[in-house]
């Protein structure tokens, strides 16, 4: 029998900057964690319950070396332990909470989800460079989606919809996606999907963001991995670089997806783009973030209506066509790593 989803390896479980004041709730594989920073600046993930009286850990305040519960004032550290019961010198041992493994890492949260609650990381979460390029400026966010993580994998390894979903913004011409020279690569932990394409039009976002001198070579370029994906999508004008080159000038936006079931149904997105500014230009970092947002709220409206559209007619027998490669590898990788033998990170 499989597992839901891959475990014994690193997910996205938020950003820096949403650890405040305050703890933070968050379903991550189905299991209730409580995110939060303490006050010597630890990060850290434990089960949302108390085990005295199950009140969700969330309900607390952030003090002192950890999180104390709203209901009766046990306190918590950031391995799980209690360390304080108000009015009761003795904390028996078995005081405790679930604590999972979490790391900061250019901003981003990574959580360790294991096999078994033993389980301990065999490596560190991946670096994410862009966020600290200073040839980059970025911006991001979070969504909910009431929709299985799967499907949002098919929708960003299948970039053939921008020009039908994302018109206003990031689309272009519908018939030179949908034609777009194509290269789907993978690995024992990967997918690649690489899309090209010369003699362009620019669309909207990049004809704001990047003084094209007329038509234009994109390129479009997403890294699958069971955590997260990594798009490089850009353009530079027609004739002037390599698609080979990777230093070739020109508009990029690299966008960064951790798409983490929330459960079997649910998913978080945390996502980010990250784009060079042109020197010329006035900085329209704001101007790419938002437009990105809003073909995620197009991407988002769609993906809902497709999963809501399978539970109201059922299971239908789906045919493939020529841009479903890259989606369908990535399902078989995750159908593997599913297995319970598949443990690696």
């Amino acid at each position: 029998m499989s597992n839901m989803f891959p475990l014994d390896r690193w997910y996205v479980a938020g950003f820096s900057w949403e650890l405040k004041d305050k703890p933070l709730a968050r379903t991550i594989l189905s299991r209730p964690m409580v995110i939060f920073r303490a006050q010597d600046g630890t990060v850290a993930a434990l089960q949302d319950r108390c085990c005295h009286r199950d009140l969700p850990l969330s309900c607390g305040t952030i003090e002192g070396v950890g999180l104390r519960c709203g209901y009766h004032g046990l306190l918590f550290d950031t391995a799980g332990q209690c360390v304080e019961i108000p009015g009761q010198d003795r904390v028996p041992a078995k005081a405790c909470v679930l604590s999972y493994p979490l790391r900061e890492r250019d901003q981003i949260l990574w959580v360790w989800v294991g096999v078994t609650p033993d389980s301990v990381p065999v490596d560190e979460p991946p670096p994410y460079p862009f966020h600290s390029d200073t040839d980059y400026k970025f911006g991001g966010g979070v969504y909910h989606y009431d929709a299985p993580w799967q499907l949002i994998h098919d929708n960003l390894l299948d970039l053939s919809h921008l020009g039908y979903v994302h018109l206003k913004t990031i689309g272009g011409n519908p018939t030179l996606h949908m034609n777009a020279k194509v290269k789907v690569e993978s690995t024992d932990e990967t997918v690649r999907v690489i899309r090209l394409m010369p003699e362009s039009d620019p669309p909207p976002t990049y004809a704001q963001a990047w003084p094209f001198s007329g038509k234009i070579d994109r390129w479009q370029e997403v890294e699958f991995h069971p955590s997260h994906c990594a798009i490089w999508t850009g353009a530079m004008d027609h004739g002037t670089g390599s698609y080979d080159d990777p230093a070739r000038y020109g508009f990029h936006m690299r966008g960064f997806h951790g798409v983490t079931p929330e459960t079997a149904t649910t998913t978080h997105y945390f996502w980010t783009i990250a784009t060079n500014p042109h020197p010329d230009r006035a900085d329209v970092t704001q101007l790419v973030v938002d437009q990105t947002a809003a073909t995620f709220e197009e991407d988002k409206v769609i993906i809902e209506a497709q999963y809501q559209n399978q539970l109201r007619q059922g299971p239908g027998a789906n045919i493939d066509i020529h841009v479903d490669a890259g989606p369908n590898r990535a399902r078989r990788l995750i159908a593997k790593l599913s297995q319970p033998t598949a443990t690696t990170a």
